[in-house]
């Protein structure tokens, strides 16, 4: 029994004890529930808080913008308010231009329609006086007419006659003034032209020839250049073309060839022999292989110097070769490259004082001989030669004309031609420039003379400036103006037909008629 109500005891305490534990976990969640609700209440109060906080801020930000929107579209407005403006001020000032021209206009229509009011009024003025004066110059007319006897047209007639006979007479005196002093003045200057050129050219004497002596250290050489038999100095002159003299003539060697070029092939090539000391056939043929490759490169380098030092440029390599080769050449005793540079300086000053074209007439005197060194022979005359050679390698045509034209064989077409003739005779005529004979000199100047004498009429004939005219005096009494210059034309071609001569022979004769009385 104790058992029994120990059991229930404990199973009434453990049924109490659920129930307090019931209704303290209910008590408990109750107040879970409402903290719950509290928190949930706090956080809706939070949001509601923070949502108007949001509302507000986004209420300030979206007046800021309209407010930002609003100044900018003012701005816009102002803008365009102020274009406007001052297009209406524009169109105002406009208005008010045109307003003024308008007025202005009609200010000047009214003062014109005056003016030509005045203007009609005076030429009707003018008109009226006109007809009253062509009736006083009728009336005078007819009193003129009356006095002198002659129509009006009749005295117009002698009138324009005698005017017309005095003009005439006047002209003439005029013209005949003019040519005079044309021809004085142009003898003149051409005087004054000429000696200013030559003057302010350096010139050189000729001293080119036939031969070259080769200097030696000792004579005991000459034996070596002979060689046995003679077989070396044999050797020489079969690849030179040179002849070689050897003689007596102490510590020397002659070498004579027309040929300057041959002459210099032989002198330079004996110097290398003799100074190398091997001297034998096969040396001699190779040293003079490679003298004559020397010489045609100093033949090259001279002409690049030569048109170097007289500026000329954009000349064909050809013609360059060709100037060089005039180192070699002589006309008449005189170096031919020499000549031609001094003739191209004599047409490049005589050219500036004429006021044409200096840089071609240079050219052209440079290149006027360059028919006198051809590479084959040629039977044309050297200045067409030189001519066809000049338009083979792309010269222009004044210059092509000039060379071909400096002694008359084709026409002149242009101004530098006879300058390029002028300085050439120039160049070669004055003294000591072409080295001659003394005595077959004289004798050229002799023939010039005698062939003078040959003709009927001649007096006295004298062959001046170094051969270059012959001065012819005529008796008048045999020999008539119309005959003296068929006399000058029947001399100059029998000179032409009949003599050899450097150059140009000027004839010239002379007749005069004097008239002789003695007062007693």
């Amino acid at each position: 029994m104790e058992l029994a109500y120990i059991a229930l005891a404990s199973i009434i305490g453990l049924t109490i004890g659920f129930l307090i534990a019931k209704m303290l976990e209910k008590t408990k969640a109750n107040k879970l529930i409402e903290e719950t609700k509290k928190e949930a209440k706090n956080i809706i109060k939070e949001a509601r808080v923070e949502a108007n906080a949001i509302k507000k801020d986004k209420i300030f930000q979206a007046k800021e913008k309209f407010i930002e929107l609003k100044s900018e579209h003012e701005k816009v407005i102002l803008s365009r308010e102020k274009k406007v403006g001052d297009v209406e001020k524009r169109i105002r000032d406009k208005e008010s231009q045109v307003s003024s021209e308008l007025d202005r206009n009609k200010k000047l229509n009214k003062q014109l329609e005056k003016k030509q009011a005045d203007y009609n009024y005076k030429l009707d003025f003018l008109d009226k006086k006109e007809s009253e004066i062509e009736k006083l110059h009728k009336r005078h007319v007819d009193m003129l007419e009356q006095i002198s006897g002659l129509s009006a047209d009749e005295a117009k007639t002698e009138l324009v006659a005698s005017l017309k006979e005095e003009a005439k007479s006047d002209a003439m005196s005029f013209i005949q003034d003019t040519v005079e002093e044309a021809k004085m003045t142009a003898q003149q200057e051409a005087r004054k032209v000429v000696l200013n050129t030559i003057q302010r050219v350096g010139v050189e004497q000729a001293v080119e020839n036939c031969v070259s002596v080769f200097n030696l250290e000792s004579d005991d050489v000459k034996g070596r250049i002979i060689g046995r038999e003679g077989r070396n100095i044999r050797a020489l002159e079969a690849a030179t073309g040179v002849e070689i003299i050897v003689d007596d003539t102490p510590e020397a060697i002659i070498l004579s060839c027309f040929d300057p070029v041959r002459r210099e092939i032989a002198r330079l090539s004996m110097h290398k022999l003799v100074t190398d000391g091997r001297i034998h056939p096969a040396r001699i043929e190779e040293i003079v292989r490679k003298t004559e490759k020397q010489i045609k490169q100093e033949i090259i380098e001279v002409g690049k110097r030569t048109v170097i030092d007289l500026g000329i440029h954009g000349l064909h390599p050809e013609l360059v070769k060709t100037v060089g080769r005039m180192k070699y050449r002589s006309s008449y005793g005189q170096n031919l490259l020499q000549h031609s540079r001094e003739v191209a300086n004599l047409c490049g000053i005589m050219a500036a004082e004429l006021g044409l074209n200096a840089k071609a007439a240079k050219r052209a005197g440079l290149l006027h001989d360059i028919g006198k060194v051809p590479e084959t022979e040629s039977e044309l005359p050297h200045a067409l030669l030189g001519m066809q050679w000049a338009e083979k390698y792309g010269e222009k045509a004044d210059v092509c004309n000039a060379i071909g034209a400096h002694h008359d064989e084709i026409e002149m077409k242009s101004m530098i031609a006879p300058i390029v003739q002028v300085c050439d005779a120039i160049s070669g005529a004055r003294p000591g420039a072409r080295r001659q004979v003394l005595d077959s000199y004289i004798q050229r100047l002799k023939d010039l003379e005698d062939i003078a004498f040959g003709f009927t009429g001649v007096q006295k004939a004298y062959a001046i400036q170094a051969g270059r005219e012959l001065r012819v005096l005529v008796e008048s009494t045999k020999v008539n103006d119309a005959k003296a210059a068929e006399l000058s034309f029947n001399i100059s071609q029998k000179i032409q037909n009949d003599m050899t001569y450097p150059g140009q022979v000027k004839v010239t004769v002379i007749r005069e008629t004097r008239a002789v009385n003695v007062a007693k």
